[in-house]
């Protein structure tokens, strides 16, 4: 799946210097089988578009904990919340990361979403937001 994406942005942007540079990005080996990784303030990239149905994967590729959680008023109306830990909304993640580090993503763990309604859904890594460690899946039909 991941790389159908990655061929058909490539093929999209017409320019084989931007294939080249993207390809650098891959892994040893091949490219890596997350979308967006996790640096030690920021999100690698920090906007990715996907399309309706995709399951995104976010991997904490730092050795900083992160999280990734949905922020409120940040997603479509009928989107389903989302946030590493399974927390129901903002504030129940929030109280869970400043209690017991709840939704924590350390090295190397992953979370993964599935969009299902089109729209532009923002998140953030709570213990970073001071940071502006924020992101962007933009989902289209």
């Amino acid at each position: 799946m991941y790389r159908r994406r990655f061929l058909r942005r490539a093929g999209a942007a017409g320019s084989a210097a931007t294939a080249v540079a993207l390809a650098g990005c891959a892994g040893v080996g091949g490219e890596p089988d997350f979308d967006v990784g996790m640096l030690a303030s920021a999100y690698q990239p920090r906007e990715v578009t996907v399309s309706v149905g995709d399951t995104v994967a976010w991997e904490n590729t730092s050795a900083r904990a992160h999280t990734v959680t949905a922020t409120p008023g940040g997603i479509p109306d009928d989107a389903e919340f989302f946030a590493s830990g399974g927390f129901e909304d903002y504030e129940t993640a929030e109280s869970a990361w400043q209690s017991d580090f709840g939704g924590i993503l350390e090295s190397g763990d992953r979370f993964e979403h599935t969009f299902t309604v089109p729209g532009a859904h923002e998140y953030v890594c709570i213990p970073h937001r001071e940071g502006n460690m924020y992101g962007t899946v933009v989902v289209e039909e």
